[in-house]
């Protein structure tokens, strides 16, 4: 029976952990390479997932569309902490060491999120549709994701990686991923011409060019418990935002982080 929404209840699909991958500047490639890179970018990912220890989960996943440019995949929401890290360290390691002998450098948008979508692993390519999806590729293509690895060397890093609200508040600052919450930055993920906009999370595993420095410095020493505590202020270089929109210029401030989250 067709399903008419607000109609009837149905049964929530499971919850999917939901990757996303996209090759910056492969519409400016030579079309007779595209077939080629699309499936060099499935090999080099399945190479990253294998060796982080998700083999068998990327051989039989949820469900696995392509889109030209990149791809999105369904896997099991308990690998979330592992696509976290190490994966992007992983898939940085991994295009360092293609890039040194490829023609053209690869440089990767990685986006990251959860969510109830249905699946059908015997038939991975017409299945897995829905709003968490899509907003998966929302992140993917957002205008800070997309900005941070346009100030960042070409030659030095190869991997940005957007994590959802979701994501960064049930898996990083929850403890359960191998990485301090400090290396994420929070970024308001805006796409030109789509009513989409969310709060979300930047990580690059490798930073450079004008994003050195962007990580706050080492906190001072907590102030006597006599005084007030100090208002949070930022201390180091940091990416500048605005309306969602990471900037190429870095700006110094101060930060005292007595106060933090």
């Amino acid at each position: 029976m067709e399903h008419i929404p607000f109609a009837r209840s149905i049964d929530l699909p499971p919850y999917r952990a939901i990757l996303a991958v996209d090759a910056k500047g492969f519409t400016a490639e030579p079309g007779s390479t595209h077939e080629a890179i699309s499936k060099n970018l499935l090999d080099l990912v399945g190479d990253v997932l294998n060796g982080a220890g998700l083999r068998a989960e990327w051989e039989r996943p949820a469900f696995l569309g392509p889109t030209g440019d990149g791809f999105a995949v369904g896997l099991p929401t308990r690998v979330l902490p592992y696509l976290v890290d190490p994966f992007p360290r992983l898939l940085q390691e991994r295009l360092a060491e293609h890039n040194r002998q490829a023609r053209a450098r690869l440089q990767l948008r990685v986006s990251l999120h959860v969510g109830p979508l249905p699946a059908d692993p015997e038939n991975p390519h017409w299945t897995g549709n829905g709003d968490p999806r899509n907003d998966t590729h929302r992140l993917l293509d957002s205008a800070p994701v997309k900005a941070v690895l346009a100030a960042a060397s070409p030659r030095v890093t190869f991997v940005a990686c957007i994590f959802s609200e979701r994501v960064f508040e049930d898996v990083i600052a929850a403890g359960y991923a191998g990485m301090q919450p400090d290396r994420c930055l929070a970024v308001t993920a805006t796409v030109d011409g789509k009513a989409f906009s969310q709060q979300a999370w930047l990580y690059l595993p490798e930073v450079s060019g004008n994003l050195l420095g962007v990580l706050p410095a080492a906190p001072p020493p907590p102030p006597p418990m006599t005084e007030k505590p100090a208002r949070p202020q930022f201390s180091g270089p940091r990416v500048k935002r605005n309306d969602g929109q990471v900037a190429t210029t870095v700006e110094s401030m101060t930060q005292h982080r007595g106060a933090d989250r």
